[in-house]
């Protein structure tokens, strides 16, 4: 595994995946901001939690971009194209696995079944978090596909 590489590529994918995201929801695309739903998971400040989703997600962005290498080092090829499918794949196990996880293991996202508290006000993402808006699985399926062209594109062996 090339480390600078990797490290490398997934700082840029994890910034192009953060940045679509983010313009996403600027343009009104999406109301979900995942840096977002991440800090508010740890602090209740809604300034303070938008610091810390996003170096939290930083970090996320880090580590799968180490899954993907190790798929490509596994594979023995990479690619763009490579890297694209990885992506929507990523964004489908983000869609279908881990969106409908976070109302159950977020502390401050209210669920389905049971609505708002005092403590749980996030709106739950709803099936393929279609509550934040009907563009948002688009939204994270492109940004999940250009993460993966983006690491696929900068990655090299050695």
């Amino acid at each position: 595994m090339n480390w600078p590489s990797s490290l490398l590529a997934g700082f840029v994918g994890t910034l192009l995946l953060t940045t679509i995201e983010a313009g996403a929801q600027q343009l009104h695309l999406t109301r979900m901001s995942f840096p977002y739903l991440l800090g508010a998971a740890i602090t209740p400040d809604r300034d303070r939690a938008k610091v810390i989703g996003f170096l939290t997600h930083l970090v996320n962005g880090q580590l799968f971009a180490l899954l993907y290498v190790v798929i490509f080092d596994a594979t023995g090829a990479v690619s763009a194209l490579r890297g694209a499918v990885i992506g929507l794949i990523h964004s489908l196990v983000v869609l279908l696995v881990i969106i409908p996880l976070l109302p159950a293991v977020h502390p401050r996202m209210a669920s389905l079944h049971q609505g708002p508290t005092e403590l749980r006000q996030i709106e739950p993402p709803g099936p393929l978090a279609l509550h934040y808006g009907v563009t948002t699985p688009l939204t994270v399926v492109v940004a999940h596909i250009i993460f993966g062209m983006a690491i696929g594109a900068l990655y090299r062996f050695r």
